[in-house]
């Protein structure tokens, strides 16, 4: 059962009307040390930090470096001493903070005030976005933050100074399910000269890599189902994947995996500089406006449409490479080459429009269902901790499953079109022919072929990436707390 954090209501009260706060305070400190001392050995080891304080949802990097601040004689745990020196100094800290974003000195934080210290270091931030913030912290529901609020929330965040606690706000979270790529999240000037925007993005790419490698067959069924349909390819998720080993065995799972995992990086690259590119034109002359929130997502759009225009040569090899029998192709290159020489340069960009037109749909959906339901938990957990793991894998899968439902019928149409062998100058097959080809034989549910492996795949795809993406960022340096 995890543990009653009573100390911080009681604190609440008591500070404001105790004769000795100072007292008061080391009361508090030794209540929670006791709390936290699971096996009562006058220490606090970075496992009993990790039970007590997982409601809190703080990553493992976050409370090694609380326990390395505090542990003085280097032990490699914290006893009474240190845990008291340490949240003593870090309150000190929190408080020069809390003092600077107190900009009429009224002892309550509001948004503008939050808005406004944030574009001093450099990070621009809308005013409902720093309301948003402002009510990740506002227990009371006054739409102001107090100094206990503000204690409360941070006092276990190895969080020093405000450019940590503006990347801790600002964090950018990038869960790969294998469709599309997420919108790259604003960053400060500060971040991309630092490098720490590329280790960001390096660490989503390889959480991608690690998320589609674990779901690929599940991947190679969706794409069988799509473009064979039910005539060819009959029978349940079971009897798929006995066909494929049958046919190829274990390895054939993996078919097409290479070249899609190996297009994440340049299509993540192109993305963001694509996005930092048409933001600037967004602004014009007036390179410190922030863009609303319509603006943002158009020019999402666009940079997605911007990177799958670079890379969509690759999004046909993975289709033919996932469709290949054995023998078909010894790899990548013999792939490109036989279709050069067999359809022409233009067979690389079958299905083009639909994949274009199916980015807005799956983007848009995904993100206003995603960012509903994680701010629908934080206003009904005011002043709690950060949404925990389950919190944010649920959000991000059922956002997907919404996307994916949305922009399917365009992805199978895209799917049966790159995989269309043709001779070369024949004449292609449109967007809308196949749509009515679709349509007539198989009925509109035919516009949902090989949908269930896809979103089997979900789940595990989000959890994947998320645990990857975490680990990655301490490795690379960029752990700073936060939620998505």
């Amino acid at each position: 059962m995890r543990p009653q954090w009573t100390w911080f209501r009681s604190a609440h009260c008591q500070d404001s009307k105790s004769p000795g706060p100072d007292q008061e305070r080391e009361r508090r400190w030794a209540e929670l040390f006791d709390q936290l001392d699971l096996n009562k050995d006058g220490r606090i080891d970075i496992v009993e930090l990790r039970t007590g304080l997982a409601g809190r949802g703080l990553s493992r990097g976050s409370l090694e470096k609380m326990v390395e601040a505090g542990d003085t004689n280097q032990d490699g745990v914290l006893d009474f001493k240190e845990f008291t020196q340490y949240l003593r100094t870090h309150e000190k800290e929190l408080k020069l903070m809390f003092r600077s974003l107190d900009k009429n000195n009224d002892g309550q934080i509001d948004a503008a005030e939050i808005q406004h210290s944030l574009r001093t270091i450099g990070v621009e931030i809308s005013l409902q976005d720093a309301t948003r913030i402002l009510q990740r912290m506002d227990k009371d529901g006054t739409m102001t933050i107090d100094w206990n609020e503000w204690r409360d929330f941070f006092l276990f965040r190895p969080l020093t100074n405000m450019e940590d606690v503006a990347r801790y706000w600002k964090r950018s979270m990038m869960l790969d399910i294998g469709e599309q790529l997420t919108v790259p999240d604003d960053f400060s000037e500060e971040e991309k000269k630092s490098g720490y925007v590329w280790r960001q993005l390096m660490a989503g790419a390889f959480a991608g890599s690690v998320s589609r490698t674990g779901t690929a067959p599940l991947d190679r069924l969706k794409v069988f189902r799509q473009v064979h349909g039910f005539v060819d390819f009959k029978g349940t998720v079971l009897n798929g994947f006995r066909y494929m080993l049958k046919e190829g065995g274990l390895r054939s799972l993996w078919r097409g995996n290479g070249i899609n995992v190996l297009k994440i990086a340049p299509e993540t690259a192109i993305k963001f500089t694509a996005y930092e590119k048409i933001k600037n034109v967004m602004r014009s002359k007036n390179e410190t406006r922030n863009l609303r929130v319509h603006e943002r997502f158009v020019a999402g759009s666009l940079a997605g449409a911007t990177a799958q225009t670079a890379i969509y040569p690759m999004e046909v090899l993975k289709t033919r490479l996932t469709l290949r029998k054995t023998g078909q192709y010894s790899g990548i290159a013999d792939c490109a080459k036989q279709i050069l020489q067999r359809e022409g340069v233009a067979a690389f960009y079958k299905g083009y429009v639909p994949n274009l037109l199916s980015i807005v749909p799956y983007a848009g959906i995904d993100l206003a269902v995603y960012e509903t339901l994680k701010f629908a938990w934080l206003n009904r957990n005011r002043g709690l901790a950060d949404p925990g793991v389950m919190v944010l894998v649920g959000c991000g899968a059922v956002s997907s499953t919404c996307g994916q439902l949305a922009s399917y019928p365009l992805a199978l149409i895209r799917t049966r079109m790159q995989a269309q062998a043709s001779v070369k100058g024949a004449p292609k097959p449109s967007m809308l022919a196949s749509l009515y080809s679709i349509v007539t034989k198989e009925g509109v549910a035919g516009l949902y072929r090989g949908i269930s492996p896809n979103l089997l795949k979900v789940v595990p795809a989000v959890s994947v990436s998320y645990v990857v993406y975490e680990y990655t960022r301490i490795v690379l340096g960029v752990d700073i707390e936060g939620g998505m």
